[in-house]
């Protein structure tokens, strides 16, 4: 099909080859030409016309609609550049490619879309089972095409991106790369598997390669996405604003203001992100990260119902294990101790789904338990996680969960991590800093404890209802910066820990 063979070459620089220049290289004429000749013949055939009397009215003013896109048109070139598509869209595509691989079921390209799909459908519904799925055509494709392929390969990196697995991920997208080092949509991908190792260097190369590209509206989103990790905040901000200005369809414009909306989040802009939020879910009903910045940004404002109504419609579309633990803690923090625990049992029966269908969600299982359930099987589980893939967030968590088990020596080390520049954790997490200052209170080291729980509060002065109260009891403990001298000598900060 003509629509799929231009898919084909949307993930290369040079895009689609079918404007002006693309006519002339095919042998046709120039636009200039075939539009003088147009309006030659439209004047004779006007002057008929109304030579004889007939004048023809148009039915409608204003320049023509542009036709419907094909069913499934739009998630295909969604799916070639690795952007979201909507669900309707997806699901039409995936009904088409499964046909199609059944009439041949030696097509490579089919299969690889069709796993392709598979992974967006499963990333956008929470929906684990789309992954063995995806896993299956995938390698199908592979099977048909063993070499040179790196619509499957691609698709293997972003399926292990989705279930959490970053050494896959690393693995699947250097082989792509080497299979089509000019496929751009390959970088973003390997961009999410660094930073999730916390290979800060290899991120630093793959963004300035995605940068010489020409990558587009996705490609600046996930440029903006590193950005923000670097704590480069209005640089992220603008990449995401021209992300979301480029965007070519509703969904990925939605995708686009959604982080936006998130990055807003973080900088303690509530109305701003509620904006984002809202335009987000208006343009794609179907954005539940929207609905869930909705509920966070709804919260933090007191309206506290809507917040609720939020999180539940964005629960029902996408049972994620980290809305359920937010709208726990939000309900928490309203004393409702019983709907609490029934979003906590909704996250661990979420986690085990996942699992089911290959994902690693022992990050967000293991914040859980350290706050809510068992810290020492926290600490075992981010252990673990720290060893296999040791990037800012399980360094947080890690940190975290050693302060509820009482070392807060060590704690301190990962916390450090978590937060310092140094070390790669130039994100500016409010969530991230307050750990550390309370940690820190731990140790007695009073001055930076008092430091990092102000900026916590700078950062974000609405980033937990939880959290947010104990981080100003922290302080009004801690009272006013004493009067003593400016300590002298060696820096005492910890040093980083070692991957494993």
């Amino acid at each position: 099909m003509e629509n799929e063979r231009d898919v084909r070459t949307l993930g290369r620089p040079g895009g689609l080859a079918g404007g002006p220049l693309g006519n002339l290289a095919a042998g046709g004429e120039p636009p200039g030409r075939r539009r003088r000749g147009r309006w030659i013949a439209a004047g004779v055939v006007a002057s008929l016309l109304v030579g004889c009397g007939v004048v023809l009215w148009p039915a409608r003013s204003g320049p023509k609609e542009p036709p419907e896109p094909a069913p499934g048109t739009q998630a295909l070139a969604a799916v070639a550049l690795g952007v979201p598509a909507s669900l309707p869209d997806l699901a039409v595509l995936i009904g088409q490619r499964e046909a199609e691989v059944k009439a041949r079921p030696q097509d490579a390209h089919a299969w690889a879309v069709l796993g392709s799909a598979y992974v967006e459908r499963g990333r956008r519904t929470a929906d684990a089972a789309n992954y063995p799925r995806a896993e299956r055509a995938l390698r199908a494709s592979l099977k048909a095409r063993p070499r040179g392929n790196a619509d499957a390969l691609g698709g293997l990196a972003a399926l292990a991106n989705a279930r959490r697995d970053f050494r896959a991920a690393r693995t699947w997208g250097e082989a792509a790369l080497k299979a089509d080092p000019k496929r751009w949509t390959t970088y973003p991908l390997l961009l999410d598997a660094y930073t999730g190792l916390g290979d800060y260097k290899a991120t630093g190369r793959t963004l300035d390669k995605l940068s010489e590209l020409r990558s587009g509206p996705a490609g600046l989103a996930r440029i903006g996405a590193v950005y923000r990790d670097r704590g480069w905040r209005e640089d992220a901000a603008a990449s995401l604003a021209d992300a979301a200005a480029g965007a070519a369809t509703p969904a990925e414009q939605a995708a686009w203001l959604e982080r936006a909306g998130q990055l807003s989040w973080e900088r303690g802009e509530r109305e701003e992100a509620l904006s984002h939020f809202d335009e987000a879910v208006r343009l794609d009903p179907d954005q539940r990260a929207a609905q869930a910045g909705q509920g966070r940004a709804l919260a933090a404002l007191g309206r506290t119902t809507e917040a609720l109504n939020a999180y539940r419609v964005a629960l029902a579309g996408q049972p994620s294990p980290r809305y359920a633990l937010e709208l726990g803690e939000l309900y928490e923090s309203l004393g409702l101790v019983q709907a609490a625990k029934v979003e906590y049992d909704l996250l661990r029966a979420r986690v085990r789904a996942g699992a089911a269908g290959g994902v690693d969600d022992e990050l967000v299982l293991g914040v859980f338990e350290s706050d809510h359930g068992d810290p020492w099987a926290a600490l075992r589980r981010l252990r673990t996680e720290w060893r296999r893939q040791p990037g800012i967030e399980v360094a947080d968590a890690l940190g975290w969960a050693l302060h509820r088990t009482g070392d807060d020596k060590e704690a301190l080390r990962f916390a450090t991590a978590a937060t310092d520049k140094a070390h790669g954790g130039g994100v500016r997490s409010a969530l991230y800093v307050y750990h550390r200052g309370i940690i820190e209170r731990e140790v007695e080291r009073y001055g930076p404890a008092r430091r990092h729980l102000q900026e916590a509060l700078r950062i974000n002065p609405h980033f937990s209802p939880l959290r947010v109260p104990l981080a100003r009891q922290a302080l009004a403990a801690l009272g006013d910066v004493p009067d003593e001298p400016v300590p002298t000598g060696a820096s005492t900060v910890p040093a980083a820990p070692p991957a494993s």
